[in-house]
């Protein structure tokens, strides 16, 4: 079946996700467009290292080409913000990115980008699911689309690359003089950011840089358990950072140079104080439900608001559209900007990151220091439990009134179930990609943080 989640629609390469059904969701791209935007333009076309990505990306292609509508189709592997720069920038109706982001190697995906380079809400992908299977997918050769030159192969880097170059303090971070270690974890993210600061004198290297669509046998999700070589040779090596960019290239996580794994939940709160501390960014600062604490405290104390909202970029998108931010993210790594695309990016998020280092005149490693040393410190994590019989039980999920002998002060139903107390959380959400619910856990200390985690996995078994 074709639906969509959280972000875009997923499946299995082989079983659901065929060339049949890519041109199925392609026919019906095309026929919301012809119906719903009075003569569509053009539709821009991206696609990740994922196996057959760029032959699925081909087939969509022909799909809408055999529709009468233009279609520039990306020459080589790209991330994804890559896609959403070009759709807002470069006049195109819709972005298409032929991608499963971090899910394993045998899915696939489709991503629809706005042409303001946002993440598809509920409301478009809802309005391009009535015209599924509505009429029969209709396809041209690639000869004959060249020919008619309704299909064109580009380069779309070049644009996005000046314009990085032009949104970041180059000339401050190219003074920085670091080690740097990028793990690719075999996706699309390439070496842009190096091109992007070649006039520097940081001394980069790249991990899992090479074509593998099988992605070592990891997830090319930027967590700690699938970053192990990154951690150990950083260590080992002296570098002073690390870098791991997820398989479409559009989520970030850290590696200080202890070998330290350094997640959204602190790389988001440093990043909003240099956005409003340095750049003089106005704006709030936007996160999910499953967020940490600690952004909301970080808000607090700049003086500005911090909006929540349900988990999916999709929806910190729209807080940009609505100028209520200058900084959003998500707990999986993703972060986006203002004056940029309402999307999220990992290759900006690094070079925000030097950036904030450069203007700081402090090392990664200094400044989470002091961020814990000011705000405290919370432990936060994220585990994963298989789905199987749960699928339509988690409303019979009992919820207790106390977490480990602390007062539940409010069950937050945003998405999924927070239960709250006055200085921790536990929260069950299912998963909108992948077959599994997710069970979050924040408090003061590593023991509690870790007992909420067995409680919340006691209490799912219990359905």
């Amino acid at each position: 079946m074709i639906k969509f989640g959280t972000d875009g629609w997923r499946a299995v390469i082989g079983e659901d996700f065929t060339f049949h059904n890519v041109r199925v969701v392609s026919q019906a791209v095309a026929d919301y467009l012809k119906k719903e935007i009075k003569k569509p333009k053009k539709v821009i076309i991206g696609y990740d290292t994922r196996f057959l990505s760029k032959e699925f990306a081909l087939a969509s292609g022909l799909t809408l080409a055999g529709n009468g509508i233009k279609v520039d189709i990306s020459k080589e592997s790209i991330p994804t913000p890559v896609v959403s720069f070009n759709a807002r920038y470069s006049g195109y109706d819709l972005g298409i990115m032929i991608t499963a982001s971090h899910n394993p190697y045998k899915f696939n995906g489709v991503k629809i980008k706005t042409k303001d380079g946002g993440a598809a809400d509920k409301s478009l992908t809802d309005r391009i699911e009535k015209f599924l299977y509505r009429s029969k997918p209709k396809t041209i050769s690639l000869r004959e689309a060249e020919k008619k030159g309704i299909l064109k192969v580009k380069d779309f880097t070049l644009n996005y690359k000046e314009f990085l170059k032009s949104f970041f303090d180059i000339k401050r971070i190219s003074k920085l003089r670091f080690k740097i270690l990028i793990d690719l974890m075999y996706g699309a993210g390439n070496s842009f950011t190096q091109e992007v600061i070649s006039s520097s004198s940081l001394a980069i290297d790249y991990l899992h840089k090479e074509f593998n669509p099988s992605f070592g046998g990891i997830h090319p999700e930027p967590v700690e358990n699938n970053l192990k070589e990154l951690i150990k040779r950083v260590k080992k090596e002296d570098y002073n950072l690390g870098v791991a960019l997820d398989g479409d290239g559009d989520r970030i996580a850290l590696v200080d140079s202890k070998g330290n794994f350094i997640n959204a939940q602190l790389i988001l709160p440093l990043l909003a104080i240099h956005m409003i501390k340095n750049r003089r960014e106005v704006g709030g600062i936007g996160k999910t439900v499953v967020g940490s604490n600690l952004i909301d405290e970080v808000a607090l104390s700049l003086g500005v608001n911090c909006f929540e909202t349900p988990v999916g970029f999709k929806f910190i998108s729209n807080l940009f559209k609505e100028n209520l931010i200058c900084i959003g993210g998500e707990e999986a790594g993703g972060i986006g900007f203002k004056g940029y695309i309402p999307e999220r990016d990992g290759a900006a998020s690094f070079l925000m990151v030097l950036e904030m280092i450069a203007y700081e005149g402090k090392s990664l490693d200094s400044l989470i220091k002091e961020l814990r040393k000011r705000y405290g410190r919370w432990y936060y994590t994220r585990v994963s439990v298989s789905l199987g019989k749960l699928a339509k039980s988690m409303e019979k999920l009992k919820i207790p009134s106390k977490l480990l002998g602390k007062r539940v002060e409010r069950v937050n139903r945003l998405d999924g179930i927070k239960l709250i107390t006055k200085d921790s959380w536990l929260m069950f959400r299912k998963s909108g990609t992948e077959p599994i619910v997710r069970i979050y856990a924040e408090a003061k200390t590593k023991k509690e943080r870790d007992e909420l985690i067995k409680l919340g996995t006691r209490l799912i078994h219990a359905l």
